[in-house]
């Protein structure tokens, strides 16, 4: 589950959003029923009663220039819960956010292929005080973990902005950016050049944005900077500059060393080792920690390697 909040001026608006029923399309006729008012609390009626009973409390407190808050969960596709169910996420919400005397309530929205719960909250309680709503992103995103937990939904990451301080370096599973460090390690492996490199990334549907460092934007508008997955643009440019036959020559020494991989006439050892990480990803890290390796910073070249450079360049 998703949480966000948005505060805002008008509760007209607000109210009438949550509550509406959209058109479909160009064809001028009303959704099925997109919008259910599921719970009120400390108020009751139609919309038009709810806005008049909501700007009476806003009243308490005129100075406020921002008494609304709207909050929104949304659930993973295929979610469903039932009716009982979202009202006591809604009273949790009110609950963990502080707001459960005020005037509020809560609708969902059907029109998407995942539900979502809409709550409109007065700011203002009944003896005229403002909600303090300070940190109330890091608690939205601690409740809904706790959703997760006590309802069964399917578990979000929270950024770890709003993670324990303990908790900042434990590994955090992502598919995705897995998947994108792969892609980036197996075109490094294929390619001769930067341009080369790009053009392998975009043909695996990346799109590259490149200044003084360099992100990946994938098929599902993820955007990730190079340096978040262990690629700044510098990394990159270090191993693409490595001369092409003394990095065949450090790669075939190693793996062979390493692994006992056999020569195959037909089998690049770049494809070979390719073709290693995709059938075996257990070995995936450590094959790739040898290929690409990057350059160190004094860019010191081992005497035995010189000597080797020195030979292949005479033949």
């Amino acid at each position: 589950m998703i949480g966000k909040i948005i505060i805002g001026k008008s509760f007209r608006g607000c109210i009438n959003y949550v509550l509406e029923n959209k058109l479909r399309g160009d064809l001028e006729l009303p959704t099925q029923k997109r919008a259910e008012l599921i719970h009120y609390n400390q108020c009751f009626g139609d919309h038009k009663e709810l806005i008049k009973q909501f700007n009476e409390v806003r009243a308490l407190n005129p100075k406020l220039a921002k008494p609304v808050m709207h909050v929104i969960l949304s659930l993973s596709p295929g979610e469903k819960p039932e009716n009982a169910t979202l009202i006591a996420i809604a009273e949790d919400c009110s609950r963990a956010l502080g707001f459960e005397k005020n005037q509020y309530i809560a609708v969902t929205h059907n029109d998407t292929n995942h539900m979502h719960l809409h709550m409109v909250v007065n700011r203002i309680g009944f003896d005229g005080k403002t909600l303090i709503d300070s940190n109330n992103y890091k608690k939205m995103a601690a409740y809904c973990r706790q959703m997760e937990e006590k309802y069964k939904l399917r578990q979000v990451l929270s950024p770890k902005t709003f993670l324990p301080k303990n908790s900042h370096t434990i590994p955090r599973l992502d598919s995705r950016k897995e998947s994108m460090k792969t892609d980036i390690r197996i075109s490094l492996l294929q390619a001769k050049s930067y341009p080369d490199f790009e053009s392998l990334m975009r043909s695996k549907r990346y799109e590259l944005i490149k200044g003084r460092g360099i992100a990946f934007r994938d098929s599902k508008k993820m955007y990730v900077k190079g340096s978040d997955l262990g690629y700044s643009l510098a990394t990159i440019e270090k191993i693409l500059q490595q001369t092409h036959a003394l990095k065949q020559l450090t790669i075939r020494q190693q793996i062979q060393k390493e692994y006992g991989l056999r020569k195959e006439p037909k089998i690049s050892q770049s494809n070979a080792a390719i073709e290693m990480i995709q059938s075996n990803p257990s070995k995936h890290d450590s094959i790739l920690e040898i290929l690409l390796r990057p350059e160190k910073d004094n860019d010191y070249t081992p005497h035995q390697l010189m000597q080797k450079r020195r030979s292949l360049s005479q033949h």
